[in-house]
Parts: structure tokens; sequence; C-alpha cells
């Protein structure tokens, strides 16, 4: 497809693009609020987003209290749903208008992390291309992000996925993130045909985990949570049994499942130090623990579950796979209809009623899973 000159019939792009916009921004632990900053430039090879649908991550609410360090003043945000509104020199194949989502991560697709498969940990703009940790991971991080009416996408032409017209915006809002990260956390594990799983935490990563694990292959799934709304969800999604450690030790169940065997793989969900103890202690020898929770305090290995580092386990942690190609493979899952997430959008809000959002999400009301943020 060729560039078109913008288009006056789409509200809010091309010449008609406001020169300030609504944006939800980091102001200090504690506080974000929505304010009034100017509508992002772009520059070649970038692209302009007329954000229509966001969302919250559990990530976003580390920002809030101050146990992830972003700069005051940064918007937040990381999981757009939109509109092309402009594009930059060099970005070619894309239309203004046309519907597109922009993954959580932004690799450029040329740095030596990108060409080594890493594309996460994306080293653009770092000395020698290489990447410090999370690299990859920019809005709402290194560069402003998408709970804003506009988005500036950085390397457009590694970023910028079509949004097939008979798919809704909620039913594409997870992919850019939750999808993505709970799909990486299965592959990561290397779940074969006939594994037994055990998935801690079912908050929406830790469901889309479970979805994956049972595209995957695997033949008994097995997950925890405490919140029983969470596992009745759980099992739709894919889980065979589920354990409220509320009422039981997920530990001593899942032994007791698999005849003391243990798993083949375990996934972590949540970025605590019990579950992390807890996805360890019901490995097999040689089985993988994949971890995917976001951790803000000290985590320790316990040596008798860790086998004093002899029991041939494998740890391995993922950060959201990005990337249109990426992108691309996550829209077909969802278009097929292998995967239904419209029942993990559970409230629904407007880009005003954004400190509203974050009071029941943050505090884990109403039994949110996630919210739609309109915009």
């Amino acid at each position: 497809m060729a560039i078109t000159a913008p288009s006056r019939e789409v509200a809010g792009i091309g010449d008609d693009i406001p020169s300030t916009m609504k944006a939800a921004v980091f102001v200090e632990p504690g506080r974000i609020e929505l304010q009034e900053r100017p509508v992002p430039e772009i520059g070649p090879g970038e692209a302009l987003i007329r954000v229509t649908t966001t969302t919250i991550c559990g990530t976003d609410v580390h920002i809030l209290k101050g146990e992830y360090p972003v700069e005051p003043g940064r918007v937040v945000g990381h999981e757009p749903v939109g509109v092309i509104a402009k594009l930059g020199e060099g970005v070619t194949g894309y239309q203004i208008g046309q519907r597109v989502i922009v993954g959580a991560i932004t690799p450029c697709g040329q740095c030596h992390a990108c060409l080594s498969g890493n594309l996460s940990q994306c080293g653009a703009g770092t000395e020698h291309g290489f990447a410090k940790a999370i690299g990859g991971w920019r809005f709402g991080n290194t560069i402003d992000g998408c709970q804003a009416e506009y988005v500036r996408v950085p390397f457009a032409m590694a970023n910028l996925t079509p949004v097939p017209d008979d798919l809704t915006d909620e039913q594409v809002l997870l992919c850019p993130d939750i999808l993505s990260t709970g799909f990486g956390g299965a592959e990561s594990g290397g779940i074969r045909i006939g594994d037994t799983v055990a998935i801690f935490a079912q908050g929406p990563i830790g469901l889309c985990a479970t979805a994956g694990a049972r595209l995957l292959g695997a033949s008994q799934i097995i997950t925890v949570d405490t919140l029983p709304y969470r596992l009745d969800i759980s099992r739709r999604l894919g889980a065979d049994v589920t354990i409220n450690a509320r009422d039981e030790d997920p530990v001593e169940a899942i032994l007791k499942l698999t005849g003391g065997r243990g798993v083949d793989v375990a996934i972590e969900a949540l970025g605590r130090q019990e579950t992390f103890e807890n996805a360890l202690r019901v490995l097999r020898p040689g089985g993988v623990l994949s971890s995917l929770g976001v951790y803000s305090g000290k985590l320790t290995l316990p040596l008798d579950a860790f086998a004093a580092g002899l029991g041939d386990h494998r740890v391995v942690t993922t950060l959201c796979p990005g990337g249109k190609e990426r992108m691309r493979r996550l829209l077909n899952v969802v278009a097929s209809g292998r995967v239904d997430l419209r029942p993990l959008v559970t409230h629904r809000f407007s880009l005003d009623q954004i400190q509203e959002a974050y009071d029941l999400f943050a505090n884990q009301r109403d039994n949110v899973l996630k919210v739609a943020i309109t915009v």
C-alpha cells in the first residue's frame, strides 16, 4: 500500500492534528494526573498514532507507587490501539487513517540485540548498540507513552501492525503486552505436547500464560490463585485443575496431583518471593521455571528447593516480545477464535476518568482484571 495524503475525513489526523492533547503524566510517587501536553513531533522513520483505546498495566501501578523509577513528567502507558495520524519520512507501506496496534516493546530491528534475536533487549540509542536490560521497553519508560490522545512511535517500520477490520479494539487491546507476555512465558518455558504445567497467579498475564500453555499442547494445566473469579476464567481459558491457595497449600496439592513427580514447567506470574518459591518447589528435576513477574524487592533462592544448584533446573525470564511480526502472529491467533480475551476486559473508562481507573485497578476492587481506556 502506498502512502496517501492526509485525509480530513478522519478526525484528528493529517492536517487536522491539534497542537495539544490530554495525557496521563507521572508527577511523583502516588500521583498520576491528566495534563494538557503538546502533541508529539515525529522525525524520519517514526509515526504519530491517534490513540483510540489503551489500558493500564500492573507495571504502570509499579510506576505509580514509585517501585519502578521513571522521570517525573513522563506520559505513561505502553499498550496502544489507534489510527495512523502522520507518517515520517521513510515509513512506507502504511496509510493515514489505518488502524494499527503497536507492541509495548518497540525494537529497532537493526542493533546487535535485535539482529541476535533478542528484540525485547533492543539497544538502539545506546553505545555500540548493546542494550541494558529492558532496553526495548520505551513507551512510558524512556519516552512518552500512550495513555494520551496521541503517541509517537519510534522505528515505525518495525512496529506498526495493521488491525483487520473485523476485529474490535477490545479484541486486540491485550496483544501489545499482556497476551504477548503471557504467551512468551509459556514459550520460554519450552512447553511440549503432553507436559504438565503449573501457573502461579491468574491475573491477566497468568491467564494469558494459561491460554498459551493450552495452545502449545500441555495435557495437564494446574492454575493457582486466591480469587475464585480468576480461577473461573482460568478454567475457561484452558486450566484442567484450579487451586485456591487460601483453601490449601498449592505445593502439597500439586505434588499430590503429579504423584510426587512435580511439573515439567512452572510459570510464575505475580512477582513475589512466595510464588517464586512455590513454583520452584513444584518443579521436577530438570524442569523449567518460567518467571514473568516484575519483582520490586529482593529475590532469593531457597537452597533445598533449588537442590543446591544440582537439580538441572532452568530459570528463565521473559520481557514481552514485541515488533510487528510478533503482533501479526498474535492478531492471527485472536482472529482464529482460538483465544478470546474479551472476558479479561472487565471495566471501561474514558481518558478523562484515568485517575478513577488507576484507583480501581491499583486497588484491585470490583473483580477487576483489565480496564479499557477509550480516548
